[in-house]
């Protein structure tokens, strides 16, 4: 049995860490890791945003599987459920699409998801929206204000979610006071994800004079609203800020590292990897959609097992729904047999044969699968979606950017791979369950909103 730090990172993508060879030094604490670790350079989300992806992280299974992913199912089984009885588990986040309500918590002894305990600003703003009227006259001029004044004026109305360098605090605190092993750790970052606004020393750390907040929280709402309208200069100050959130959200990831080192020891197993990415503009949009394209299915993946000096690069593929049986097969439990990823011990290990020669994304609209359902598919030289509107075929040997449908060209690919995502559906009808709505009162649903989220 081993110990376990599993740091995930919304809307990182990959090629942003300094580590992959971007031209900022965005990430040296995560590339401390790698140096003493392993990195995987071909890992792909399932799905495009949290709320779809994270069932491949913590349950090994795609977003439609067991009725979707308006809840998780108890026919799904979270890491914690399926670590040996030994371990102590405690989760650490803000981001509500993943709080106790939607099935979450199961199996953690500590788990902090902000519910409960929002930022102060927010949990005015619940208060006042928890005793109006939703139809009424007063709230829809309150919310209309709200509104304006981030949209004209750039003021801020509090926060979606809890930053980064609290949640490392709580995470810390955790850590240290678990003196028994073996223990599993979840942290989770949610301030790469927009709004942008990192603290005014990360943004000069990479040379970058620092963004009024006010210019920052207009800019957002203009790439929620106007994509289109961005112009270049603007599309470049939203990776400034996007770039300095990484620095921002990379520094608590060192803090967090050393602090559970210096209480557990170095032989446990660090785990960072991300959610989905972040589009800015690639394909015309911008934050994360359900496109499929690599912008926000390409996400980093690094593996440590102890400062032992080592450093390997993969370029295998491999899925975020390798995470967990990853992690359960070094803590020594078993598999369950509602995952479909692969340990990545034979890589790590250097014994044994990868098995992964592609990776599959689903998503449906109302997420039950009531509207419209989207899959893709990807290896290492084909990306194939499937869409409401027909099919795209991309050739990533020499079209690596996805601009090119070659579909109508190339009918002999389209029909083998519709037959890999016929399997995959038929796998989704077959886990096929049936899981309660959740009843989100006011206030977690305008967090969500801020957060860009339709609930």
């Amino acid at each position: 049995m081993r110990d376990v730090l599993l740091i995930t990172v919304d809307s990182l993508r990959a090629d942003h860490l300094s580590a992959a060879g971007y031209e900022r030094e965005t990430t040296p604490s995560v590339d401390r890791l790698a140096a003493n670790g392993h990195r995987f350079t071909n890992a792909f989300a399932h799905a495009c945003a949290t709320r779809a992806s994270f069932p491949s992280i913590l349950t090994s299974s795609t977003a439609l599987m067991y009725g979707g992913y308006e809840r998780l199912s108890e026919n799904r089984t979270l890491v914690t459920e399926a670590l040996p009885a030994a371990y102590r588990s405690g989760g650490f986040h803000s981001n509500l699409y993943l709080s106790a309500e939607f099935g979450y918590s199961r199996g953690f002894d500590s788990f902090f998801d902000s519910k409960s305990d929002p930022s102060p600003t927010a949990r005015v703003k619940g208060a006042v929206e928890e005793r109006l009227d939703e139809d009424g006259w007063l709230y829809s001029v309150l919310s209309r204000a709200v509104d304006t004044a981030e949209k004209e004026a750039g003021v801020n109305v509090g926060s979606a979610y809890v930053r980064a360098d609290d949640i490392t605090e709580k995470a810390i605190d955790w850590a240290e006071n678990e003196r028994d092993d073996p223990r599993f750790l979840w942290t989770h970052y949610m301030d790469v994800h927009h709004p942008y606004r990192p603290p005014e020393r990360h943004q000069r750390a990479l040379g970058i004079d620092p963004v009024p907040e006010r210019e920052a929280i207009k800019l957002r709402r203009k790439m929620i609203e106007a994509p289109a309208e961005i112009t270049d200069d603007e599309r470049e100050t939203l990776i400034d800020l996007y770039d300095a959130e990484i620095r921002f959200t990379d520094a608590e990831i060192g803090r967090l590292v050393e602090h559970v080192r210096e209480a557990w020891g170095d032989d446990m197993m660090v785990i960072v990897t991300a959610d989905h990415g972040e589009a800015f503009g690639e394909h015309g949009g911008y934050s994360h959609t359900q496109t499929f394209h690599d912008e926000v299915l390409h996400v980093p993946l690094i593996v440590s097992l102890g400062n032992d000096g080592l450093s390997t690069t993969h370029d295998e593929l491999v899925g975020l729904a390798d995470v967990t049986p990853t992690i359960i097969d070094y803590a020594g439990g078993e598999q369950s047999n509602s995952f479909v990823g692969h340990s990545l011990r034979p890589l790590l290990d250097g014994e044994g044969d990868w098995p992964r020669e592609h990776v599959v994304g689903d998503w449906a609209d109302g997420n039950r699968g009531g509207g419209e359902r989207r899959f893709a598919y990807r290896d290492r030289r084909w990306k194939y979606i499937e869409r409401g509107d027909g099919h795209m075929l991309y050739d990533l040997a020499a079209d690596p950017d996805e601009h090119e449908n070659v579909a109508d060209g190339h009918p002999e690919v389209c029909e083998r791979l519709d037959g890999v995502l016929d399997e995959h559906r038929e796998r989704i009808a077959a886990s096929a369950d049936d899981i309660r709505t959740v009843e989100m009162d006011e206030s977690t649903k305008k967090r969500l909103r801020d957060l860009g989220y339709a609930e």
